[in-house]
């Protein structure tokens, strides 16, 4: 009988075992990321959204480092404004470096007064720099130490989207960030291209 109670023992600390960590602190970022690949211009194809006003689609962000190895970034997309306008806003971003080269500190705000502000993390979860990146951001956490609020990103270089040995990666990856199924995606359809500089905030 008391192998019986063994093996019920390994079962329950197996099954243990093999749980994800959902905790912030457990999530793995790029290693060695080179902020200077990075640059350049990246499609947003789709998204897990924070609380809160945002870009919604349409949404293209180009990243730039000065001479100093400073990097900034600027994002144009659509978003919709009292349920029923809708614009092509502007933003903007600065990083601060910390002690890990993919997990910065980014301060944004919007051109217009009314787009959302903040500084938050900004972890660059995984890229290749030619195709694709995947960035992930949480905003506040829970008692335990999992994300109560957070937001990420899946860019490619390509607007039409990411192969789909690729987007099995990417998959993998926004599994261990415990927001599979939790993403949209994100349509690329020249609306803000074709909008009059009048309606871009």
């Amino acid at each position: 009988m008391e192998w019986v109670w063994a093996l019920l023992l390994l079962a329950v600390l197996g099954g243990g075992s093999a749980e994800r960590d959902c905790r912030v602190s457990s999530f793995r970022v790029k290693e060695n990321f080179d902020k200077a690949r990075f640059s350049g211009i990246w499609y947003a194809i789709a998204k897990k959204d924070p609380e809160g006003l945002f870009l919604q689609d349409n949404i293209i962000a180009e990243f730039s480092v000065d001479e100093k190895g400073h990097m900034s970034a600027t994002a144009k997309g659509r978003v919709r404004i009292l349920s029923n306008w809708e614009v092509c806003a502007d933003m903007v971003g600065t990083f601060t470096d910390t002690e890990d080269p993919a997990k910065f500190k980014m301060k944004y705000w919007g051109v217009a007064s009314f787009l959302q502000r903040g500084n938050d993390d900004h972890w660059i979860i995984d890229t290749d720099y030619d195709t694709f990146a995947l960035q992930y951001s949480c905003r506040l956490q829970n008692l335990d130490g999992t994300c109560a609020d957070s937001y990420s990103f899946v860019f490619s270089r390509d607007p039409n989207g990411l192969t789909p040995e690729t987007r099995r990666l990417v998959r993998q990856r926004q599994e261990e960030l415990c927001l599979e199924r939790q993403y949209r995606w994100i349509e690329h359809n020249g609306y803000c291209q074709s909008r009059p500089s009048r309606n871009s905030l």
